[in-house]
């Protein structure tokens, strides 16, 4: 793999949308990397390029086989106008364990995090600056190989694409309601669900649209053996504080190990707050609720950082969370976590890495 990048200028930049209204996911920078894969080349040809809608074969086996993997962090923009990345190493670690199971190539993971610098570094324009937004990065591979039949493919594209974003939610920080999942099933142990694929999130989607019928904003899956041990709560990793101690379900090869999640138990650690990684059952969860002791609930991702939980449905049953309030400790890591990313408190772990100059070609 050849480590020079070229870049190719965009020469009719589109329009930058209003900070004040980005929701997530909906608007695109100029420019996008990409880099492709064959069984005789390796990971070869890294180029910036214009933002443009890819030319695939109908046959490509991405669309009939899944193969696909992707990552999402963020660049935040700082007062000084310098750009932060917050721990790309554990993504891109991340990705190359997602790759392993689902026997894509392994890509350097150094190159991968100059190739995200880069790219951002041309598009750091788009960084948003007001409260609550940053530029969220989208890192993803897809089979590429035309053909049909059952097997790894052997030709593979490699892209970043770049959106800023505003709120994960609607709601903003505010707690949001979740449905507890009775019928449908995530991922079980020996499967994908460790793995950030494509398809982990796509047999989801049912879940999520009945979860929203609902009322609710998320579903909380439960095991897929015996459906009674809480895993994750949909795009995100889940914690709970009972009784002064916070309580997150340890990973079992069936949750994915959020970067995020990772931040949080290093931050209660460094507090002094209890913290354990442990099997919580979602009867545990009710218990607690019903003898006072559940005091706070949230999820943890990238997208949203944190999401307080403030209700959960579990079948007939409603359990409210801190009277439907964010808590404190869920506030605290809020705000620790987004300061730390732009730079408004000392990072204390080394967990934000410079983008740097942009280069000119």
């Amino acid at each position: 793999m050849g480590s020079r990048i070229s870049i190719e200028r965009n020469q009719n930049p589109k329009q930058k949308p209003d900070q004040r209204h980005l929701g997530f996911g909906k608007y695109f920078t100029d420019h996008m990397f990409l880099m492709d894969y064959t069984k005789e080349e390796g990971w070869h040809e890294p180029r910036i390029v214009p933002y443009a809608p890819l030319m695939l074969d109908p046959s490509a086996m991405v669309f009939h086989y899944g193969q696909a993997v992707f990552e999402g962090l963020k660049a935040y923009k700082t007062k000084n106008d310098d750009i932060l990345l917050f721990r790309p190493d554990k993504n891109m670690e991340r990705l190359n364990i997602s790759n392993e199971r689902l026997n894509i190539p392994p890509i350097d993971e150094a190159f991968l995090i100059e190739a995200i610098k880069e790219l951002v570094s041309v598009d750091r324009d788009w960084i948003p600056v007001a409260e609550g937004t940053s530029l969220y990065i989208r890192p993803f591979i897809i089979a590429t190989e035309p053909g049909l039949g059952v097997r790894a493919a052997t030709q593979y594209t490699f892209i970043i694409i770049l959106s800023p974003v505003g709120a994960y939610y609607p709601e903003g920080i505010k707690p949001i309601k979740i449905h507890v999942e009775n019928k449908y099933v995530r991922a079980v142990r020996g499967g994908t669900g460790f793995a950030k694929t494509s398809s982990n999130y796509a047999s989801g989607l049912k879940a999520q649209i009945n979860a929203a019928e609902q009322g609710c904003s998320q579903v909380l899956w439960l095991d897929g053996v015996e459906r009674k041990y809480i895993e994750e709560v949909g795009s995100m990793n889940v914690f709970f504080k009972i009784a002064g101690e916070v309580v997150t379900p340890a990973l079992n090869g069936s949750i994915l190990d959020g970067v995020t999640r990772d931040s949080i138990i290093r931050l209660l650690e460094a507090w002094g707050v209890p913290v354990a990684e442990r099997r919580i059952s979602i009867d545990e969860l009710y218990s607690a609720y019903t003898h006072g002791t559940l005091e706070e609930a949230f999820g943890t991702g990238t997208a949203a950082v944190i999401s307080p939980i403030g209700e959960l449905q579990w079948t007939d049953k409603r359990i409210v969370v801190n009277k439907g309030e964010i808590g404190n400790i869920s506030k605290r890591l809020y705000d620790t976590i987004t300061r730390i990313q732009s730079r408004q408190i000392e990072d204390t772990f080394g967990w934000t890495v410079e983008v740097g100059a942009i280069r000119v070609p």
